[in-house]
């Protein structure tokens, strides 16, 4: 026990440890950022600062990162309201060609390289191969379009 009592830096080192793992299990950044803090009261421990110090210098730095750098990492690596653009979801607004006559029943479209079945929208009518349509819905593996408006030159 003297010795830990020497090395004041492998308990906090070990206390950083514990808090990481913790926050594997949690992925809240709360834990992580108390790691931070215990890894700075080691740093201190290691450059000779008594214990009161070290203890001063991780709860500090532990405030520190959880009401400053948390909030930052949090935002960025939780962002569920952005649309990555990931999967079927990211097919939604993208326009594919009418392969198949399409109608409130059947129909094909060529979208993203792969042949989807479609529907029209609602009040979209029919549509003949040949046609630009978007992609204004994903249910299961068919995809409801409806047809691109026209520019007029």
């Amino acid at each position: 026990m003297e010795w830990f009592a020497d090395n004041w830096w492998i308990v906090w080192l070990g206390l950083a440890l514990v808090l990481a793992a913790i926050e594997a299990a949690t992925v809240d950044f709360v834990f992580i950022m108390l790691a931070g803090g215990a890894l700075a009261g080691a740093a201190a421990a290691g450059l000779g600062a008594p214990v009161p110090l070290q203890v001063v210098i991780a709860v500090a730095s532990a405030f520190a990162l959880l009401f400053l750098v948390r909030p930052l990492v949090k935002r960025r690596f939780m962002d569920t309201e952005t649309d990555h653009g990931i999967g079927a979801a990211g097919l939604i607004g993208r326009d594919a060609w009418v392969l198949e006559t399409i109608t409130e029943t059947d129909g094909r479209v060529k979208l993203a390289g792969e042949v989807w079945s479609a529907r029209v929208a609602q009040g979209a009518g029919v549509l003949q191969p040949g046609t630009q349509v978007r992609v204004v819905e994903i249910r299961g593996a068919t995809v409801h379009v409806a047809p691109v408006p026209q520019l007029e030159s």
